[in-house]
């Protein structure tokens, strides 16, 4: 708009200047009007990044049955297949994924787990009871703080053994007993999450064992 006052008030006493303003106006005002098309129609066609999250069932916690995809990486979103987890480590994040709608339940980060492949011989009875040959599920938030648990090292008092780390604030966890706190201030282990083989596939075999969560604010 003041691109055309300006063209309208340039030559005041030029008479001729008249239509060529007018038909400078008009352009305005198509142009205007086209561009406020184009971004109504943008607006209209634009999706959230993770179109699930505003999907019914979407930050619902895992339920029985549910299957588990991969949360990260160039295969984000495919199904986790239990033969690509390497025995020992490193985990894989995960989602599960309600088989019967596709829903996958990302809408809540609190449903996000840490899965990782060991040796059977190696977990507590408890641990073994909940797991798919070796194959366990903890949720990937700290229990101190919130934070995401996003390493796996050598554990701090725990010679060879490796963990999963928290780096905010440091706290470990034993993902063979049960992920119980091996050093740290977190307070208690981290929520377990049954698994089961089904046709081949992971399966949740039940809800979260265990509060999901931090105890204070980061």
């Amino acid at each position: 708009m003041s691109r055309t006052s300006f063209n309208i008030c340039s030559s005041p006493s030029d008479n001729t200047a008249e239509p060529e303003a007018d038909i400078s106006a008009e352009q305005t005002r198509r142009e205007l009007l086209l561009g406020a098309l184009a971004t109504t129609a943008c607006l209209g066609c634009s999706a959230p990044a993770r179109a699930d999250d505003d999907q019914p069932g979407a930050d619902e916690r895992p339920q029985k049955g549910d299957l588990l995809v991969l949360s990260e990486g160039d295969n984000e979103g495919q199904l986790l297949k239990p033969d690509e987890l390497k025995l020992g480590g490193p985990p894989v994040r995960a989602w599960p994924k309600d088989p019967k709608t596709s829903v996958v339940r990302s809408g809540s980060r609190l449903n996000e787990i840490l899965v990782v492949k060991l040796d059977p011989n190696e977990l507590d009875e408890t641990t073994r009871a909940r797991a798919a040959d070796g194959i366990v599920a903890y949720s990937a938030v700290c229990a101190h703080a919130a934070c995401p648990v996003t390493e796996w090292v050598k554990a701090d008092q725990g010679g060879d053994m490796t963990v999963f780390k928290c780096p905010c604030h440091n706290s470990e966890y034993d993902p063979r007993q049960g992920a119980q706190v091996v050093f740290g201030p977190a307070p208690r282990r981290l929520a377990a999450l049954p698994l089961s083989l089904s046709e081949g596939s992971l399966t949740v075999a039940g809800p979260f064992i265990g509060k999901v969560g931090g105890s204070q604010p980061g």
